[in-house]
């Protein structure tokens, strides 16, 4: 096995390590989408437009995106406490690559989302949704999906080091829970104003959402509106590919230059 492979493998074996012993926090990110799937179906799902089994299976596509959205979250809350404890510092000690260290952080976060996924889905299951589409579409909607996760990823590994701090990383992360309101994850789009409605559609959730129900077989693609969710699996593929090329490596470069 190369330096590199060897260095990659031990900080994504340190990264679930750390979460293993953070259990508080490792079950409050896979329950909370299943309370939220719970609540909403049942509660607001009656007061809107789609009620019942209707609406719940237009909702689990949209809260697998927002759960994938909260990489923003996760990823800047880890960067931040390592940062803040000096664990990043002594990191920097050491004979290895530069990008390892980042780049353990986001494989293991797609590991935990990985298995994330397989109860929400089940409980999804359990309340009415269903897989309308093929094997494969569906395989390659849990891709594209992980594909989000890892460019949200990089956005909270960016945001987390360059605050360097775990307090200002949670009263920021907190603010993330609002970019899913301001998309198609939860509501349909079609009745917002209209500046309120370009603002959603063009939010990147609101693309990887549609291409969710699509590839699910849940819902037809919309055919007005801005162009990612009129074309939404290559304005998916678009979207992770921007974050990806801008974050990525402004983080490895933010972690390799180190300081606050």
């Amino acid at each position: 096995m190369s330096a590199l492979a060897y260095d990659g493998t031990a900080m994504l074996g340190r990264h679930l390590r750390r979460l293993r012993h953070n259990p508080g926090l490792l079950i409050l990110t896979q329950t909370m989408p299943i309370t939220m799937l719970l609540f909403f179906g049942y509660v607001f799902g009656s007061a809107l437009a789609t009620p019942g089994q209707e609406y719940r299976t237009f909702l689990v596509p949209g809260l697998m995106v927002a759960t994938a959205a909260n990489g923003i979250m996760t990823g800047m809350f880890q960067a931040a406490q390592d940062s803040h404890r000096g664990v990043m510092d002594r990191f920097r000690t050491l004979p290895m690559s530069r990008t390892v260290v980042p780049f353990g952080q986001a494989a293991a976060d797609l590991v935990v989302t990985l298995g994330g996924m397989v109860p929400l889905m089940l409980v999804g299951l359990a309340v009415g949704w269903r897989i309308e589409g093929s094997a494969l579409e569906a395989v390659g909607a849990v891709g594209l999906l992980l594909l989000f996760r890892f460019a949200t990823t990089w956005i909270g590994i960016l945001l987390g080091l360059a605050s360097g701090s775990e307090e200002a990383a949670g009263q920021l992360g907190g603010a993330t829970f609002i970019l899913p309101l301001l998309s198609n994850a939860y509501i349909p789009t079609d009745n917002l104003p209209g500046w309120l409605r370009t603002l959603a559609e063009w939010n990147p959730i609101s693309a990887v959402t549609t291409a969710m129900r699509e590839l699910f077989g849940n819902a037809p693609v919309p055919t007005e509106g801005a162009w990612p969710v009129t074309h939404p699996i290559a304005g998916s593929l678009v979207w992770c590919a921007v974050l990806i090329a801008v974050f990525l490596p402004l983080a490895v470069r933010r972690y390799a230059r180190g300081g606050r």
